[in-house]
């Protein structure tokens, strides 16, 4: 069954198209847009035909024609044209927009791919290079037994590195230790609590010096 632009039935048909569409074909106007806008006798009424009365609107701008005398002036020399270019516009779906949608689910291809690459892209491991300074309290203090309890720490990204005593006065000295720690695993905190849990050996616990590697 056949029907023109000037039955309600294209004005029903039309309103549904664009509910989903800005235009005709594509994504910008085009003569395809300023052909079925010629096609229309009379501006749509927007509260039955809201969607088709936007675009309608919206086309009158941006080809600069008059809504109100453009159908009617040129209505049958645009039907003409259009039954001549009748292949040249689907509202139904074109080539143009089979081409877009290729086009998009290539780009989803490939923006897929792109972030499973990204995910599989090992993760740089932020670390930090620490130097504790551990007091005991007093010279009587077992500095070798206070090293043994430091160095027996275990924790998930931790390394422990060279130590050395170094004297701090009145014959006693400290436990300086080096250590490497994995930012998100070990906090510093953390390890110089678990280290004062030596209350037998260790006074306090200073952070002598921090290093990111």
């Amino acid at each position: 069954m056949s029907f023109t632009l000037e039955t309600p039935l294209a004005n029903h048909i039309l309103n549904g198209f664009f509910e989903n569409a800005s235009y005709v074909q594509g994504y910008e106007a085009s003569d395809a847009d300023k052909k079925v806008f010629e096609l229309l006798p009379e501006g749509p009424n927007a509260q039955e035909f809201p969607h088709l009365a936007r675009w309608y609107k919206h086309i009158a701008a941006v080809k600069g024609l008059n809504a109100k005398t453009a159908a009617a002036s040129s209505a049958p020399a645009a039907a003409a044209a259009a039954e001549e270019d009748e292949d040249d516009i689907d509202l139904f779906g074109s080539d143009d927009e089979e081409v877009d949608e290729e086009a998009e689910k290539v780009k989803q291809q490939r923006l897929a791919e792109y972030a499973a690459k990204k995910a599989n892209k090992p993760k740089t491991i932020a670390k930090t290079t620490v130097t504790l300074d551990v007091k005991p309290w007093d010279d009587e203090t077992d500095m070798e037994e206070l090293t043994a309890s430091v160095k027996g720490i275990q924790m998930d990204g931790l390394l422990w590195g060279g130590s050395q005593l170094v004297a701090i006065g009145y014959g006693i000295k400290k436990l300086q230790i080096n250590c490497v720690v994995e930012d998100d695993k070990v906090g510093i905190d953390d390890l110089t609590d678990k280290i004062t849990e030596f209350e037998d050996y260790v006074q306090s616990v200073d952070v002598a010096a921090m290093q990111k590697i």
